[in-house]
């Protein structure tokens, strides 16, 4: 089973997720910020990863905490799931449009953080989250899951759209690279013997 727990409490944030990789989409989530929600929601039911998200944080400060908390516990529960990451398919990308945007997301699971997020953002939030948290966010979990992701909106007007677009290409990129290939059935998809 290719699953994961991982908790993380702080004075900031109490924060539990579990996921599976080989799930059918199935999500229970609350975050108490409900754009995060809803983005959380697009990785589950387009990854096809089982995903339960449980926060609670100070949103009477801002949802800046509870918003990179989760990322980070997000990516810790994929770079557990993963285990020693032999058999899989470990690169992959996807476009996904929005209605006026188009975003594509290229994402290697390489064992090696590091993230490039290339947009332009207005200045309202979109919904409370500001809009200085989505690369934020995809940072964040690119350290923790261990994995090279590239995100870029490659154009759009309306932020909602644009932060949509990622988050769908960013499942799908992600549902990609986790699957299994059964041509490397117990190898480990690198030159170096090991991720």
């Amino acid at each position: 089973m290719r699953t994961a727990k991982v908790e993380r409490k702080t004075n900031e944030t109490q924060i539990t997720i579990e996921l599976n990789l080989d799930g059918s989409g199935k999500h229970d989530i609350s975050t108490g910020v409900g754009f995060l929600d809803h983005m959380l929601t697009h990785i589950a039911v387009h990854g096809l990863f089982d995903l339960t998200v449980k926060a609670t944080g100070d949103l009477h400060i801002d949802v800046h905490h509870t918003v990179e908390d989760v990322a980070l516990v997000l990516g810790s529960a994929f770079d557990q799931a993963l285990g020693d990451r032999k058999g899989i398919t470990r690169i992959a990308s996807f476009y996904a449009p929005m209605d006026e945007t188009l975003a594509f997301v290229a994402l290697d699971l390489s064992g090696r953080p590091y993230a490039v997020i290339d947009a332009e953002w207005g200045q309202a939030p979109v919904g409370q989250i500001p809009t200085s948290l989505f690369p934020h966010f995809l940072e964040s979990f690119a350290v923790t899951s261990r994995s090279n992701l590239h995100a870029r909106v490659l154009y759009g007007r309306d932020d909602h759209h644009k932060a949509e677009a990622l988050f769908k290409a960013l499942a799908r990129a992600l549902d990609t690279a986790t699957q299994l290939d059964p041509r490397r059935h117990g190898i480990i998809p690198s030159t170096k013997g090991s991720l």
